[in-house]
C-alpha cells in the first residue's frame, strides 16, 4: 500500500478530489492530511472522510525535524502539495527525492516562485496580455516553482476575463488532471 499526505492550506478542494479518487484504491491510500491553518476548510475535509491530521505551526516545520518523523511514524511514501502556501523544508525534500509534487495555478516557468498562489497569479497572466494559462504539476525541489515539470494543461485567456473567472477555469483543470497524475506517479 502507498500512503500520501496531501499538504494544503486553504479550502481543500483540490485535496477532496484525490481523496475521493483514490477511496477503495487497494494500492493507494490517503493517509494524512497535513496543514498549518487551524480554520481551513481541508481540516473538516479529512474528518468527514476519517483521515488523520497534521496541524503545524511555521516555527517548528522549519527548525525541527519534527515533521519529518511525523510523516514517517504514519509510514507516508508520497507528498502532495494542493494549495499549500509554504516552501518544503529542505530535510523533507532529502528525505522525498521525486516523491513530492505541487500543483501550480499558471504555465510554469511563468508566474512561480515566492508569492506566486491564487488571484496573485491569475491577476499577473491577464496584466501581460497572455492568450493561455494552465496548470503545472511538477516535483519539488528546494526552490518555489521550479522542480522539473511532469505535466501541464492548458485554458484559454479570453477577453473579459478577471482574475476570478481565470481562477475558475484552471480549478476545473485542476479537478480534471491532478488526482490521475498523482496515480501514474505512484503507480496506483
Amino acid at each position: 500500500m502507498i500512503h500520501l499526505a496531501i499538504f494544503a492550506s486553504g479550502a481543500g478542494s483540490n485535496a477532496e478530489k484525490i481523496i475521493a479518487h483514490f477511496k477503495g484504491n487497494d494500492r493507494v491510500q490517503v493517509a494524512l492530511i497535513v496543514c498549518n491553518k487551524p480554520t481551513a476548510g481541508v481540516l473538516e475535509i479529512a474528518q468527514k472522510w476519517g483521515i488523520k491530521t497534521l496541524l503545524i505551526e511555521k516555527e517548528g516545520f522549519f527548525s525541527e525535524k519534527s515533521c519529518l518523523l511525523a510523516l514517517k511514524e504514519h509510514q507516508i511514501d508520497f507528498i502532495v502539495l494542493a494549495g499549500f502556501l509554504w516552501k518544503m523544508p529542505e530535510a523533507v525534500v532529502a528525505a522525498y527525492p521525486k516523491k513530492i509534487v505541487n500543483i501550480h495555478p499558471a504555465l510554469l516557468p511563468k508566474y512561480g516562485g515566492k508569492g506566486m498562489y491564487g488571484d496573485r497569479v491569475h491577476a499577473a497572466v491577464l496584466a501581460a496580455g497572455e492568450k493561455e494559462s494552465g496548470i503545472s504539476i511538477h516535483y519539488v525541489d528546494e526552490q518555489y516553482d521550479e522542480g522539473d515539470i511532469i505535466f501541464q494543461a492548458t485554458c484559454p485567456v479570453e477577453e473579459g476575463d478577471t482574475p476570478e473567472t481565470l481562477a475558475s477555469k484552471v480549478h476545473a483543470l485542476e479537478h480534471a488532471h491532478f488526482a490521475q497524475v498523482i496515480e501514474e506517479l505512484v503507480g496506483g
